[in-house]
């Protein structure tokens, strides 16, 4: 089934990937990146058909495509079952995320940090959509994406498969700088305005949180994924 791709860096991440089938180019697009996709479709016999702007405006669901779509076959996938069975694994659950953006660039700092999958609620959570995928500047054609029913029932499952769980929250008595992240881990990190729910907190092995040394409270969901994420990698060398 296809799927479209927006944005420059998500289209060529989508040819890098074999995934994109076809690209489509406003005829005023240029720049190193359109260089970079228009010779990589060339490379790999992918057809590139340039439309007048106009055009591709009707084409794209975002405003900020950069005059550069892609069809694109289906995204990675990976089950609960194959993350279980992997000797190290390294997961990221979000607990109800609202914002695309904020979901593209946790799956951007995911796909640098090495995770093995990101898992995600089926409901009352926001849609892998164009806004998401532009937001990952081609993240997502790497990092596999777990729907699932409920996120209370996957951590206990985590749990049961010997996956140490740790949520992040403001409230938390110990320092992600303080815990051990190494072996098998799952990172839960909540919503933009509620953080992780109550229920997901307390079925977390431990909790962890980011000091604050200036006046505001807490920082954006992806700051803060990226920089647990980061200490995980710094603690997995």
């Amino acid at each position: 089934m296809a799927r479209q791709v927006e944005g420059r860096n998500a289209v060529l991440e989508a040819l890098r990937s074999g995934r994109a089938r076809r690209v489509y180019l406003s005829q005023t697009a240029q720049g190193k990146v359109v260089d970079q996709i228009e010779k990589l479709a060339r490379d790999l016999k992918i057809p590139v058909v340039k439309e007048p702007n106009d055009v591709i405006d009707k084409m794209a669901s975002t405003k900020n495509h950069q005059g550069a779509l892609a069809e694109a076959f289906d995204l990675p996938k990976m089950s609960l079952e194959e993350v279980f069975e992997l000797e190290n694994p390294f997961v990221v659950v979000l607990d109800h995320l609202q914002d695309p953006h904020n979901l593209g660039a946790i799956l951007r700092a995911a796909e640098a940090a090495g995770v093995d999958a990101v898992i995600v609620p089926e409901d009352r959570s926001v849609s892998i959509g164009p806004g998401a995928v532009k937001a990952s500047a081609g993240a997502i054609e790497y990092v596999p994406i777990i729907t699932v029913t409920n996120i209370a029932r996957t951590v206990d499952q985590l749990k049961k498969a010997n996956i140490w769980v740790v949520g992040t929250s403001d409230r938390a008595d110990q320092l992600y700088t303080d815990v051990d992240l190494k072996g098998r881990l799952a990172v839960v990190i909540g919503s933009e305005g509620t953080g992780i729910s109550r229920l997901v907190q307390e079925k977390c092995d431990f909790l962890v949180k980011i000091p604050m040394k200036g006046k505001i409270s807490s920082l954006n969901a992806s700051v803060a994924a990226g920089i647990i994420l980061y200490e995980a990698v710094r603690q997995r060398r």
